[in-house]
């Protein structure tokens, strides 16, 4: 996909950017002028999706971070904007983990942890980058992009834990919307303003990332990671009077491949 827009100045923190659609959403930012900060708890792959940004001539830098982890989530968050001030005015949450159980033999803990990276952790990492954005310059917009996932939608076997996740955060980002059309920032002179921050929520279908190597579903039934981190792209350099609240995504199938 051509990059039509820049990003230059901006600071972007993309969650789960060590593998699959995180480190690909790191290459698209970087590629449109952002600088990434590349958040995972992975340090060497962490290190291996800098390194391929900067080898393509964008900038980078590791930023460790467990999503589950409160402390964690505020302490980058604050340094980010220490950092960088204004500049960090961009947030992806991808990062997510799977762990199948049946009802019969669902892990209790492996539940409570997919509700954690893939929900909780979101919520509250954009609660604090909000937080900081809501004081942004009059005329600047602060973009955060959530990716959800089909399963949010639809139901399948042994997938409990995953499904129910990201239908909650399917359902969080929706109330997250809602709240910014109704959420004015007060100004010293007594009048309001919108909320200088909006959310857009991508719905992606499978792709070929190493997540989904346990299903065994065969690639060309899959998107490469690239398709959806160049949307992700996108809809951060979409035009600030307008948002895509929720953008689904499936793969083409050509005529020839089974199905």
């Amino acid at each position: 996909m051509a990059v039509t827009g820049s990003l230059e100045g901006r600071v972007a923190l993309v969650t789960g950017g060590a593998s699959g659609l995180g480190r690909a959403t790191c290459l698209a930012l970087a590629e449109a002028g952002a600088h990434v900060a590349i958040a995972d708890i992975d340090a060497q792959g962490s290190e291996q999706t800098r390194a391929l940004v900067t080898d393509a001539g964008g900038s980078a830098d590791v930023v460790p971070l467990d999503v589950t982890d409160d402390e964690n989530r505020r302490r980058v968050v604050a340094e980010l904007f220490d950092r960088h001030g204004d500049a960090f005015d961009v947030l992806v949450n991808v990062a997510g983990i799977d762990r199948p159980g049946y009802i019969t033999d669902i892990d209790l803990a492996d539940y409570r942890l997919v509700q954690a990276v893939n929900c909780e952790g979101p919520v509250f990492l954009t609660s604090e980058f909000m937080k900081r954005v809501q004081h942004l310059p009059e005329g600047r917009t602060a973009d955060v992009v959530h990716i959800v996932s089909l399963s949010a939608i639809t139901s399948g076997s042994g997938a409990i834990a995953y499904n129910g996740s990201k239908a909650g955060f399917r359902n969080a980002t929706r109330c997250i919307q809602r709240e910014l059309r109704e959420k004015a920032v007060q100004l010293p002179d007594g009048g309001e303003r919108p909320f200088p921050c909006r959310v857009q929520s991508v719905v992606p279908a499978a792709m070929d990332t190493p997540m989904m190597e346990q299903w065994g579903i065969p690639s060309h039934l899959m998107m490469p990671p690239s398709a959806v981190a160049e949307t992700v792209r996108t809809l951060v350099l979409l035009h600030p009077a307008a948002y895509v609240p929720e953008m689904q995504i499936v793969p083409r199938l050509e005529p020839n491949f089974p199905r």
